[in-house]
């Protein structure tokens, strides 16, 4: 497509339908050129919130896919630069995620992995012969082009590809998906085409079996088993796969880049070119139900894009999750990930997916909020029972409260308390229930959180009536030596006489 005038406005000729997915400074909107009918997919990028660099890397994206013509690739149409927003206008491809395909097959063998491999080797060979090293080769990236039987595979996101000379290894900085990184990368070596034929084993690998050759909750652990190659062929997935098969991989994955198969010669491959006659028919039902797994844990619930900023040393304890909104939410993590730019050409941004870390990360902060809730059922179950022993245990021997009790006075230890535990509680009700209402857990940094609920507790006297009680309850919990206690707490309700939030009736 001819370059557009200068004055031309994308509205002229686009018409924007519903939004597809969002990035950080991105959004993805379907749209239809007028003058011909045609549907596209059109990234409009915030150029407002776009940093000089940012700024670079969109126009190098936009550079990288004019020169990339192909059947497997997500082509570029039109690109349109106005006065707070640069458009770029793809083919709308409408099939989806190649992996999500796979698992609602009904049928999926070795040679069905053999001809997905092969397209995908197809774009990544086209690239490499212009120059182009994709670095982000992954299974979000990998789509359908139709819902159609058979259509194409088109490799999409050329966000942090790289243009380069000929076979030229340089540091280019540090890019790409945990998972998918080769070892010169991690190495912070000089790297080039090679480092898409490591993610193409890392791929195939995958599309075998349905799980990844390296994994490990542990960033560093992770990092350590790829830098050293260190994978294999367990049983007894693996012992139906032809020796062909894992052959091709053993030379994807390949630690000495140098060594390593190119796209052209892994093309050639006999279980690529002549599938027909080595790569087995034989439906492989135990990859796809492990591919369902694989599938779900990297997929972040509605989230499309996550990403993370990283550098060469990993020595910080944070990372910054960038929204789709553009805004920024720190979180902790285990991975070591730090959050300055690395950049020996003071010009290339250091963009590292995390999707993998952020979902252990939400995974990890659920836990934690369900374990402060089990707490504070376990101190109000000391307290209907009227067991000031196992009351002590979960509270610090300091724990400070407003309670209406104190009559508007904060007290502190554990006196006042146990007061009400040696004259009221479990001596003058039969039965007590308590039910925990709309809990809101705000975790503070990893050793500190508030729980803030509204506490209905439901008792029989003494006399055999029934009462209901209501509280508004917020705790304070803290951990020492790895055991949560309670160190403040409030509560609204009722006074006199409705110690802890039920009343003694004699």
């Amino acid at each position: 497509m001819a370059a557009p005038l200068a004055c031309t406005r994308f509205s002229d000729n686009y018409e924007l339908k519903e939004e597809l997915g969002k990035g950080a400074f991105s959004v993805v909107r379907r749209c239809v050129q007028k003058s011909t009918g045609l549907e596209f997919a059109a990234k409009i990028i915030n150029t407002k919130k776009l940093s000089a660099r940012d700024f670079q890397k969109l126009e190098r994206e936009a550079r990288i896919c004019r020169k990339l013509q192909h059947p497997n690739i997500v082509r570029l149409h039109d690109s349109i630069q106005e006065e707070n927003f640069h458009y770029l206008v793809f083919d709308l491809v409408t099939g989806g995620e190649l992996f999500e395909d796979i698992v609602a097959r009904e049928f999926y063998s070795e040679a069905d992995a053999s001809h997905c491999i092969q397209q995908i080797l197809e774009s990544v060979n086209h690239c490499h012969q212009n120059g182009v090293v994709h670095r982000d080769l992954k299974p979000e990236n990998l789509l359908l082009a139709s819902k159609a039987k058979g259509a194409a595979v088109k490799l999409a996101d050329f966000g942090l590809a790289i243009e380069v000379q000929g076979e030229q290894q340089a540091w280019f900085g540090f890019a790409g998906t945990p998972g998918y990184l080769s070892p010169e990368v991690l190495k912070k070596e000089p790297y080039g085409k090679p480092v898409d034929i490591w993610a193409c084993g890392v791929i195939l690998y995958i599309l075998l079996v349905g799980y990844p050759p390296f994994w490990d909750e542990d960033q560093h652990r992770l990092y350590a088993q790829i830098k050293a190659g260190a994978y294999d062929y367990p049983s007894p997935e693996w012992d139906t796969v032809t020796p062909e098969a894992k052959n091709l991989i053993n030379q994807m994955l390949t630690v000495n880049p140098s060594k390593r198969i190119t796209a052209a010669e892994a093309l050639k491959h006999p279980w690529i070119c002549q599938r027909e006659r080595v790569a087995s028919v034989v439906h492989r039902q135990e990859t796809v139900d492990c591919l369902k797994k694989f599938n779900a844990r990297r997929k972040l619930k509605g989230a499309i894009l996550t990403t993370m900023l990283a550098t060469r040393n990993f020595s910080s304890r944070s990372i910054v999750v960038k929204k789709g909104d553009g805004s920024q939410v720190k979180e902790s993590t285990d991975s070591s990930t730090t959050l300055e730019d690395d950049d020996v050409k003071d010009d290339i941004d250091i963009w590292v997916d995390s999707t993998i870390e952020y979902k252990r990360l939400q995974h990890d902060n659920t836990a934690r909020r369900q374990e402060i809730i089990k707490m504070t059922e376990q101190l109000i179950e000391a307290i209907n029972t009227g067991d000031f022993e196992a009351y002590t245990k979960i509270c610090d021997p300091h724990l400070t409260a407003f309670e209406p009790e104190a009559m508007g006075n904060l007290v502190e230890g554990m006196d006042f308390h146990k007061f009400y535990f040696d004259n009221v509680l479990g001596k003058n009700c039969k039965a007590v229930n308590t039910t925990i209402l709309n809990p809101h857990v705000h975790l503070l940094g990893d050793d500190a959180a508030c729980i803030a609920y509204v506490r209905l507790t439901q008792y029989m006297d003494k006399h055999g009536q029934a009462h209901t009680h209501q509280s508004e309850e917020s705790r304070v919990w803290h951990k020492k030596d790895n055991k949560w206690q309670n160190v403040h707490f409030h509560r609204s309700g009722g006074t006199g006489g409705a110690a802890f939030g039920f009343s003694a009736h004699k």
